[in-house]
């Protein structure tokens, strides 16, 4: 039960408690300080206000995992070109005892989402399709068996989740025992028995079938393998090396976190099968680390501010990240691929989270503070989005300050060490 700090609804969302002490105050005093005026982007780290909150995210996302049941949880803090920090906790299999890393794998199921985005923009910017066009232009199977009002379902409606598709291709392969994913082959045959929901551009209406046909026209306009085309031009130039298309059967046992359902009403959680979503890959299928989503995040904020060309134009990604669609409710916001979260201040969060048989995890990205978290668990029943906005929360204040004051930075006064730690709020709340 988290809550002090406030979570990504507004909530109440963590149970740690300062006691009144800032978060200066707190911070390990045996840190190695920088002269203040000194301090650059890449050494951000150093400031003792960043280092604080740093160390309270961390001691909070101990007790919190442990709270909360969850076998295994890594995370990563970023700031622009700088991981501030990232480290695992628990387990990334009960079981073995196997402990959970920053380089533990997990899979970042709709996380893929961004990655296939990338790749369709991509070959926008190549010249090789246009996004406004339909998508059976490029993909000659594509036919449903009943459309809705008027329009073509085009490709940027593919990226918004706009197109008016139905959320799945035509099987149940969310249902357990045995999660049956369908191949390539498989959604092509059941596509023309498949009707559209609503007109396009009429509703928001997520779907994993639409961007799954996204990841199917980035392979007809380039003329490879989706695989084989992200390979080698996202995650290779990126240095994603633990970054992979289809969750890594070669990695079971290894690096590979096993995933858990979410706590039934004994307050257990049972281990869940190995899969692989095979046809669905482009919107489900995705493997990877907390280090390596630190650094697509940093690759994000670097292409942002130095402009030019790094995998996309740096405008095509600015382009990506503003809102494309919105619903007459003005709640729900999405980019090409992004999903964008109204934050404080006019400020927004872009980014994506997933949420796969076992596994549930995030990434946030503020681009205005160039600052970035990935959250990655091995259980279902997690609120990865509000995990990541409550280490948001811990960690920007400081680091705005940082960036904004460095000739402020000062070590606390060693003799705060000695309050610091957890203390025992029984019988009211668990701990302080």
């Amino acid at each position: 039960m988290r809550g002090t700090l406030k979570g990504g609804n507004g909530a109440p969302a963590g149970r740690f408690l300062a006691l009144g002490m800032t978060w200066s105050c707190i911070v390990a005093a045996a840190v190695a300080m920088t002269a203040a005026a000194s301090l650059s982007a890449q050494t951000i780290a150093a400031d003792p206000r960043v280092a604080a909150a740093v160390e309270l995210a961390q001691t909070w996302l101990d007790g919190e995992r442990a709270y909360d049941q969850i076998p295994g949880v890594s995370a990563a803090i970023v700031h622009d070109q700088e991981v501030l920090w990232s480290r695992g906790f628990g387990w990334a299999d009960v079981a073995s005892r196997r402990p959970a890393s920053a380089s533990t794998i997990y899979s970042i199921c709709s996380i893929s989402k961004l990655f296939t985005s990338v790749a369709v923009l991509r070959e926008r910017d190549a010249g090789h399709l246009h996004l406004e066009e339909p998508v059976s232009k490029y993909l000659s199977w594509f036919k449903l068996k009943k459309t809705e009002g008027e329009g073509d379902i085009t490709i940027e409606g593919l990226l918004t989740h706009a197109s008016g598709l139905p959320r799945e291709s035509d099987s149940p392969y969310w249902s357990p025992p045995d999660y049956r994913f369908p191949t390539h082959e498989q959604i092509v045959e059941r596509l023309s028995s498949q009707s559209a929901l609503y007109p396009p551009e009429t509703y928001f209406q997520y779907s994993n079938l639409g961007l799954t046909l996204a990841g199917e026209v980035v392979a007809a306009t380039s003329k490879m393998p989706y695989d084989a085309y992200v390979r080698t031009n996202i995650l290779e130039p990126l240095g994603l090396k633990s970054t992979t298309t289809e969750m890594p059967e070669a990695e079971r046992g290894k690096r590979l976190a096993t995933g858990y359902t979410a706590l039934d009403r004994e307050g257990k959680r049972q281990a869940m099968p190995f899969f692989q979503v095979r046809g669905i890959g482009p919107a489900a299928g995705f493997a990877s680390t907390a280090e390596d989503l630190a650094r697509f995040a940093s690759w994000q904020f670097r292409l942002a501010e130095r402009g030019g060309t790094e995998i996309l134009k740096a405008t095509t990604l600015k382009e990506m990240q503003r809102v494309h669609w919105v619903d007459p409710d003005f709640e729900t916001l999405r980019g090409l691929g992004f999903n964008i979260i109204k934050a404080e201040g006019g400020k927004a969060f872009v980014g994506h989270d997933g949420g796969c048989p076992g596994y549930r995890t995030s990434l946030l990205l503020s681009p205005s503070d160039e600052i970035a978290i990935a959250f990655l668990s091995n259980a279902n029943g997690v609120d990865s989005i509000g995990y990541a906005r409550d280490l948001f929360d811990i960690v920007a204040p400081a680091v705005r300050a940082a960036v904004k004051e460095p000739e402020k930075a000062k070590a606390p006064d060693p003799a705060m060490r000695r309050y610091a730690g957890t203390y025992s709020a029984q019988p009211w709340t668990g701990e302080a």
